[in-house]
């Protein structure tokens, strides 16, 4: 896999992160791809520092981290935010995945 296009973070995903007041906890949203989950990759989203070869995506103040593992698998991919009846998350929309789970947070390539 080769990198062609970072991944891309809506204007919204930004606006809930400045909404929960991550940077001003000095955190950001890390977005990161592991092995495992029943489609045999799966998003780990959470809350983080950043470290020294991260990719830093900015806006609206806020924070999204990638680390240089998961960076390919991202390629291109759009990570928003969606409230719908059943709950309100952050939402990778991803190119690459031929196939997800219904859950939305595994994927296969």
């Amino acid at each position: 896999m080769t990198l062609t296009l970072p991944p891309k973070v809506t204007p919204r995903a930004f606006e809930r992160l400045a909404e929960i007041g991550a940077g001003a906890q000095g955190k950001a949203l890390r977005v990161a791809v592991e092995g495992g989950g029943c489609s045999g990759f799966q998003y780990d989203i959470a809350l983080d520092e950043a470290k020294p070869d991260d990719l830093i995506l900015e806006g609206a103040g806020e924070r999204v981290l990638v680390d240089p593992v998961s960076l390919p698998f991202l390629a291109g991919a759009t990570i928003t935010f969606s409230e719908e009846l059943i709950g309100a998350r952050f939402v990778i929309d991803n190119p690459n995945a031929t196939s997800s789970c219904g859950c939305g947070t595994s994927f296969s390539i």
